[in-house]
């Protein structure tokens, strides 16, 4: 898409426009994208697993390196993606703002986002910055063993801890609160029971998520007088053109797993069952192939032939 927001795309009988999906349209064969949208990597890394670094992976990996900057030796606590796993999050419209963490997973509604693993992509992350302790936060059980892998060391399930509030349990596990929080759910009681689970002095709250209906965030001011506080990010801070070449070298050298996101593959014929997979909790990654592609061997990231499951 040009930087202008107009489309080359057009329907030939009628020249109605068709504009690019977030600017890439990349469950098309073929696509016209602006420059900026474009990142040179080595030849090295198959575009299996390249197409991982153009969302979730890199902005859970730069939340952790770039934004929070986290310190070898801390305590994070990660607030992962509820109802169904870390495929889905949050519709807050409703909810307040408040209420404990436990409360707020359990009765909220879902929709499909873009996000379902950043969790464990942020505990990579943490984990490559030499963090000590790394707790998850998921309704999802499934999640305990992946996270693990990839540098979870605690695990909390909301819907196991009783009356308690999760801030309540990390401040317990951490003696106090943990020094870094992540948000990826999108829901503005996760962000602020986030928040509240963060150690006092210098708790820093990162909120990946994205909260619909553009529900606001309540935190006592007083709170911030503690020198806690809370940051934005987007896209985990990192600059496309020269960190994501920098994340393919750190995979080469096998710094940075990727392996393990791709939990499936599919032909393009069958999207809908893989966005399924994705809308019940089942699978991570998934990783779309043009029909045909993967049996002639015409696969490679200048023509489009490999894309990301981006749901």
């Amino acid at each position: 898409m040009p930087r202008d927001g107009t489309t080359r795309f057009s329907f030939a009988a009628t020249g109605e426009p068709i504009h690019n999906f977030i600017g890439v349209s990349s469950f098309t064969e073929y696509t016209v994208v602006d420059v900026s949208n474009v990142v040179r990597i080595g030849p090295g890394v198959p575009p299996e697993k390249a197409c991982l670094l153009s969302c979730g992976v890199s902005t859970g990996v730069g939340a952790a390196w770039k934004v929070a900057a986290v310190e070898p030796g801390s305590s994070v606590a990660v607030f992962g993606l509820g109802v169904v796993g870390l495929a889905v999050t949050f519709d807050d419209d409703t909810s307040e703002s408040h209420a404990p963490a436990n409360n707020v997973m359990s009765g909220s509604s879902c929709r499909l986002e873009c996000w379902p693993d950043v969790l464990v992509v942020v505990a990579q992350g943490c984990r490559m910055r030499g963090a000590k302790q790394i707790i998850g936060v998921d309704l999802n059980p499934e999640k305990r063993d992946i996270g693990k892998r990839l540098g979870i060391t605690d695990f909390i399930n909301p819907n196991d801890t009783g009356e308690k509030a999760v801030s309540e349990v990390v401040k317990e596990m951490t003696g106090g609160g943990a020094d870094y929080c992540f948000e990826c759910i999108g829901s503005t009681s996760a962000m602020a029971e986030a928040f509240q689970s963060s150690r006092k002095g210098w708790g820093k709250t990162i909120v990946l998520g994205v909260s619909s209906g553009g529900a606001p965030m309540s935190i006592p001011p007083h709170d911030i007088l503690w020198g806690r506080s809370v940051v934005g990010s987007l896209f985990g801070g990192l600059k496309p053109k020269t960190d994501i070449p920098i994340l393919a070298q750190k995979y080469l050298d096998e710094e940075l797993e990727l392996d393990e996101f791709v939990t499936h593959e599919m032909g393009f014929h069958d999207i809908n069952a893989a966005f399924e997979l994705l809308t019940q909790g089942k699978c991570l990654r998934c990783i779309l192939w043009m029909d045909g592609a993967r049996e002639n061997g015409s696969v490679g990231v200048e023509n489009g032939r490999a894309c990301k499951a981006k749901a």
